[in-house]
């Protein structure tokens, strides 16, 4: 069973940086797909970033690109998204989703869609404000 764990959330001003953290354990498969999301109050979750563990593809929400960068550490299953310029409408819980296949194309396709997640850390509160 994978599990996932965030960390790295807080109060920030506009135009600030943070970092998360998600750390994943578990995996028995060939291939993953670690992906950030986020849900706002009263607003539907939306994916934010993602990244394969075959390659290192990355994918991103239109609204982060340039802002958001996502790494890992394949040696620790770790996944990093580091957060810069950050805006008011970026705050959210974050949370953190993995899926694992034996197919680098259905990894892939995961990240893309930012759908078929099924394994979801506890989240981690990110405010924006001044």
């Amino acid at each position: 069973q994978v599990q996932l764990v965030e960390s790295g959330g807080g109060l920030v001003q506009p135009g600030g940086s943070l970092r998360l953290t998600c750390a994943a354990s578990g995996f028995t498969q060939d291939y993953h797909a670690i992906a950030w999301f986020r849900q706002a109050p009263g607003k539907e979750r939306e994916g934010v970033s993602c990244i394969s563990s075959s390659d290192g593809r990355t994918d991103y929400a239109d609204s982060v690109k340039g802002r958001f960068t996502i790494t890992r550490d394949n040696a620790n299953n770790t996944v990093y998204l580091q957060m810069n310029n950050l805006k008011p409408e970026d705050t959210a819980i974050y949370y953190c989703a993995a899926e694992e296949s034996i197919s680098t194309t259905t990894v892939h396709a995961l990240c893309f869609m930012f759908r078929g997640f099924y394994s979801w850390g506890q989240g981690t509160q990110v405010t924006v404000s001044s």
